[in-house]
């Protein structure tokens, strides 16, 4: 015998009364952004939505043959990212939404906010554009990088890659002055955490402004 369960108004109506907001995780490239979203997941008891964690199921999945397979999957990986954060603001629940976003990610993503009248705090990673590049070149050539990150013209699981040749420094600079990644805000509050050393980011300042922000959201009854 299976149990009948009736979702009966009030599970229903609970599942509106929560705040509606999201924390924004972004910023350059190598900045630690990941690192940063998990340890808020975990600390704050929030869901964690990453769209270079959808990518990598997609290349292991489906794969690449050149350039521009990888950009599709990259626009398929956005797509399911917002369709993820679009459910958890139709039951009006707190999540974080991680990626680099950019100039073209804003008219999107402030339609979807403001459609389900969400609040977004942006917290945006960023410090010494040559330190944090010499991060990016050792993470691009560690054996811990999913390797369809690091090649541009070819990745399955079962072939692997073949390494793309690393970005200059001026090259990483201008990618992020061109898009737009060191001044990305939705509307909302913006933190700038500086991650040139993670050893002194100042995680109970940081932790106080985010509190600051979630007291201040209003609930939806």
């Amino acid at each position: 015998m299976c149990e009948e369960l009736t979702l009966g108004m009030e599970q229903s109506k609970g599942c509106r009364s929560q705040e509606g907001y999201v924390i924004l995780v972004t910023g350059i490239p190598a900045s630690g952004k990941s690192v940063l979203a998990e340890r808020l997941s975990a600390d704050l008891g929030l869901p964690w939505f990453s769209k270079d964690r959808i990518k990598e199921e997609l290349f292991d999945t489906v794969g690449f043959t050149s350039r521009e397979e990888k950009v599709k999957l990259g626009t398929a990986s956005t797509g399911i990212l917002y369709y993820l954060a679009e459910q958890m603001m139709r039951c009006r629940r707190p999540f974080i939404l991680e990626n680099n976003f950019e100039a073209s990610s804003r008219p999107g993503l402030l339609r979807m906010l403001e459609g389900y009248g969400y609040r977004a705090l942006t917290l945006r990673l960023t410090g010494d554009y040559a330190r944090i590049y010499e991060r990016f070149v050792q993470r691009e050539s560690s054996p811990l990088r999913h390797p369809g990150h690091v090649t541009n013209s070819r990745y399955s699981k079962t072939e692997g890659a073949v390494q793309s040749p690393a970005i200059t420094l001026e090259q990483y600079i201008a990618g992020i002055q061109a898009r737009e990644m060191d001044s990305f805000c939705a509307g909302g509050p913006v933190i700038t955490v500086d991650t040139t050393d993670f050893s002194r980011v100042d995680w109970e300042k940081l932790y106080r402004e985010i509190k600051n922000f979630q007291q201040n959201v209003p609930r939806q009854d």
